[in-house]
């Protein structure tokens, strides 16, 4: 699943060509794409044509672009989603979803496509609501709204308003796996399974470490791992192992030649040279170095 340095490179993309553009036309090629969108098809088209869309704004792992009210469109990559920017007449796209027709008053017409093989990924008009803590809402925008469909999403890492004393304050709360907290987008948004075991690995914790008994210091080293993972993650485009994840132009990021544990098992360890192993987690996987990743 694409998490938050995929799809802030696409948002970071899609962001020139959608701001100030005006939705010309909303063509609907599989309806189960709208799956979060309840009214179904002709109200989604009907409330999306003619509106202007403000900017592109992301928290966690969703995108959305305010309207030119307090409405927006929600948007959610699922497993393989894609957002595609492609010139009118362009049908090149096999798996194409949903295509909004835009106008721009700078780029003329646009083709936005959402192409999804799994179906998983949804798009959704919805009402945009006031932030909780009064901050925008996300990053991209400086609107203190975010919509409905995201307000129990918690801010994530890279975001200016990201409270860092109340993270590691509920992070130590939990009573749970540390692995199973940064997975937890209530608690934090924008991390899966990727970047989870690659800041575990760089801040050299055991993915099962009970977070009660992780101490402020380590859990502020977790912190500051988790963002530069991310950090490095972004300056790289974000991390393709297949075509299913490409940014708007249909280019692949490259961060998959950076991972120190990820999809390493059998790999030394970057550190110390211990092979890293694979272990059952949840209903997927989590990489970790046997000799710098102890469970204490």
């Amino acid at each position: 699943m694409p998490e938050l340095p995929e799809v802030e490179v696409v948002r970071a993309g899609l962001e020139p060509a959608v701001s100030g553009a005006t939705v010309a036309g909303v063509e609907v090629f599989d309806e189960r794409s709208l799956r979060r969108h309840a009214s179904g098809v002709a109200d989604f088209t009907a409330r999306l044509t003619g509106r202007t869309i403000r900017s592109a704004v992301r928290r966690g792992k969703f995108l959305w672009f305010p309207l030119d009210d307090d409405e927006a469109i929600v948007g959610h990559l699922g497993m393989s989603g894609q957002m595609l920017l492609r010139s009118p007449g362009d049908d090149a796209d096999r798996l194409l979803r949903i295509r909004l027709q835009l106008e721009h008053p700078e780029h003329g017409e646009l083709w936005l496509h959402f192409v999804d093989q799994r179906i998983f990924g949804s798009m959704a008009v919805t009402a945009l609501v006031p932030t909780t803590d009064g901050a925008a809402g996300g990053f991209g925008d400086e609107v203190a709204m975010v919509p409905d469909q995201v307000a129990h999403i918690a801010r994530d890492p890279m975001d200016p308003s990201f409270d860092d004393a109340g993270f590691l304050r509920r992070l130590r709360e939990k009573r749970t796996g540390v692995k199973r907290a940064l997975l937890d987008q209530t608690l934090v948004s924008g991390i899966g399974n990727i970047y989870a075991d690659e800041s575990l690995w760089a801040a050299r914790i055991h993915p099962e470490q009970e977070t009660a008994r992780l101490g402020l210091g380590r859990a502020g080293r977790l912190l500051e791992e988790v963002r530069a993972v991310l950090a490095k993650a972004l300056a790289e485009g974000g991390t393709s192992f297949d075509a299913q994840y490409v940014n708007v132009n249909g280019q692949a990021g490259y961060f998959a030649h950076s991972l120190n544990a990820y999809g390493r098992q059998g790999k030394p360890c970057a550190r110390c040279g211990t092979l890293i192993v694979r272990e059952q987690f949840m209903n997927r996987g989590s990489h970790r170095c046997p000799v710098c990743q102890r469970r204490t």
